[in-house]
This record gives structure tokens, sequence and C-alpha cells, in this order.
């Protein structure tokens, strides 16, 4: 489309003579007298430049400067001026215009400069539109690459619990033992107000807590009576050995450290570090309240489930010293009721 330039001046000659010039040029032409003729052209029309007289009668053409680029901010404005009012003209020029042009003007001169001002133009709008189309790509590029990475993240959650599935079955744990104590740490965890993201990898480690018994013989880990010390020492590296398998798994590194600690204890009496107090991360001191929670309250080949008033009376006494006193006071707060709907079970009332 050719581009539409707007004449504003007071004097009919001048209109005339520039509609003129620029008509022979190829451009479609629009004149005006006064300001508030210029305004119902620039709105009933599309313009693409505007010559605006600065010396009118009524509106001034620096105040219609100001008008115009909220009617039409993509028009460029060219100002014309006498060369005694210049100071007007740069002042134009901080207020939007592209440049002035000085009277008396030579055509030749005039048609230059509406050249170069259009090009201007036409540069700066092809640049957005390749800024506001490399920016919907983008968008779309990363939408495409959060949707992969979330049926990935998905794809992983399915593969961990897979596995996680096999070795408490190897155990001969009944009722996904490691899934639950992943949903009891979230809810105490999120009643903690612990942030979304620590919450997913906290939410990993205790699913993966014991992933490191993988290394631990049958003969040992299934051993229906009680572990001589030789035996216990083996089993107690199933921390150490959880950390080094994940560890070296670039998503799982946070999980990994949770692993490692949690058998820890808040007085540092645990294993394998002596870690204690705020040395042990987060993730690893709300799992020794909800590991014990669920461990009392589940069937053993040596007891039957303990009722839920057993577990309150022994994480009590067990405050400060296997377990944070913070935690402690968080987690008797919360209801019964409330663990048994996030453990998908029902306890038994002593």
């Amino acid at each position: 489309m050719l581009p539409t330039i707007l004449t504003v001046d007071d004097e009919e000659m001048i209109r005339d003579l520039m509609v003129t010039a620029l008509s022979r040029e190829g451009y479609r032409c629009f004149q005006a007298g006064s300001a508030e003729e210029a305004r119902s052209v620039l709105q009933n029309n599309r313009i693409d430049l505007a010559i605006l007289d600065i010396m009118m009668p009524g509106l001034s053409g620096d105040d219609f400067l100001k008008e115009l680029k909220v009617l039409s901010p993509e028009t460029v404005v060219l100002m014309v001026t006498a060369l005694s009012d210049t100071e007007t003209a740069m002042k134009c020029i901080h207020l939007g215009a592209y440049d002035y042009i000085l009277k008396p003007f030579d055509i030749d001169r005039v048609l230059l400069t509406i050249h170069n001002a259009l090009e201007k133009q036409r540069l700066l709008t092809e640049n957005r539109e390749y800024q506001a189309t490399l920016e919907k790509k983008v968008d779309e590029q990363t939408r495409q690459i959060r949707m992969a990475m979330e049926d990935l993240n998905l794809a992983y959650n399915h593969t961990l619990t897979a596995l996680v599935r096999a070795l408490d079955a190897r155990e001969k744990e009944t009722g996904s033992h490691s899934e639950r104590v992943m949903t009891y740490t979230l809810l105490l965890g999120e009643a903690m107000g612990v942030p979304e993201q620590d919450l997913s990898v906290m939410a990993r480690g205790a699913l993966l807590h014991d992933i490191g018994k993988v290394g631990i013989s049958d003969n040992i880990l299934l051993k229906p009576a009680k572990l001589d010390e030789r035996e216990w020492m083996e089993m107690m590296r199933h921390p150490q050995l959880g950390y080094e398998i994940l560890s070296g798994i670039k998503f799982l590194k946070g999980p990994a450290e949770m692993v490692l600690a949690h058998h820890e204890r808040f007085d540092g009496s645990g294993y394998p570090k002596g870690l204690s107090r705020s040395g042990i991360p987060l993730g690893a001191r709300i799992f020794s309240l909800v590991d014990t929670l669920d461990a009392m309250t589940s069937n053993r080949p040596y007891r039957k489930a303990l009722p839920f008033e057993s577990v309150t009376s022994e994480v009590k006494r067990c405050r400060g010293t296997q377990f944070d006193p913070e935690i402690v006071d968080i987690f008797l707060s919360i209801p019964r009721e409330r663990w048994e709907v996030v453990g998908k079970r029902h306890f038994i009332v002593g």
C-alpha cells in the first residue's frame, strides 16, 4: 500500500504545492488548514506521515503534535518552521517529531527528508513485527519445552515409583510404605510452610529413602530374627549406598542428601555421619517423624500395628533427642484424621 501523507498548514498555496509534489512521487495525500481539520482526517484515515506547520491560528503545530501522538502514535511527524523559530522545532523533536523543515523550503530536500523518515519508520515497524514474531516463537518453544519437561518429569516419577514398589515388595512391605511416607512428608512439609520447590525434593527423597537397600544381602534384609553386630553394621551402610546411587544423577542430587541423612538423629546419635540439629537436612528431620508414624501404625512380623496414641506418645518422648522439637510441635498439631486421609488408611485408636 502506498504511504499516506497529511499536510497541515494554514496557507493553502503551501498545501497545494506540497500535495502536487508528493502526488507526483506516488504518495496518497490529504491536507488540512487547521489542527481541527487535521484531527478529523486522522480519526478517519491511516496516516503514515504528517507535515505540521508550527505557526498556525488556533491550536499551534507544536501543541497539536502532542495530541497527534496520542491519536496516531505510529504516524511520523515533520515540523515546518521559519529559520527564526528553530528552538521550537527542536522542542518538537523532543516531543516525538522525526525532524523539521525550514521555510522557505527546497522541495527536493523535503522529498528526501520524507523518504528517509518513511524508510526509517518502515524499518522500525519491520523490526517490531520481527520482535513480536520472535517473542511468539520463543513463547511457543518455551511452552513446548515445558510440556516436554513435564512429560519427562512424569516419566521419571512413574519409573521411580515402579522401582520403589519393587523394593518394598522385596522386603515384603505391604501397602506401599515408601509412597505413604512420601505423602506424609508432603503433609508435614506443607504444614511447616516449606516452599513447593523444596517439597518436590523432599517427596523424592522420602520415596527413595531406602534405595540403598538394593546393595544389602537378602540374608540380612529379610532375616526374621534380630541382626547381630556384623549384620547391623552392614545394614547401616544403606543410607551411604543410596546416596552413592542417586548423587550421580543431576535431578536427584537434592533427594540424595536427604537419603544420606534419613537415619540421623536430632541429638547427633544417628548414622552414618552423626549429624545433629540444623546440620541435618530439613527433609531428613521431617522424614524421621513420618517414618516413625508409618512404622508404628503398620503391621510387622513381630507385632501388630500400634494405636495412633502410641505414636504421639513416642514422638513426645523423643522430642529433642531423636526428633526436632519444632517439627514435633507441628506434627502433633495435625489431626489424626488428616494423616489417615493422605495415607489412605485407618489408624487404630487406643
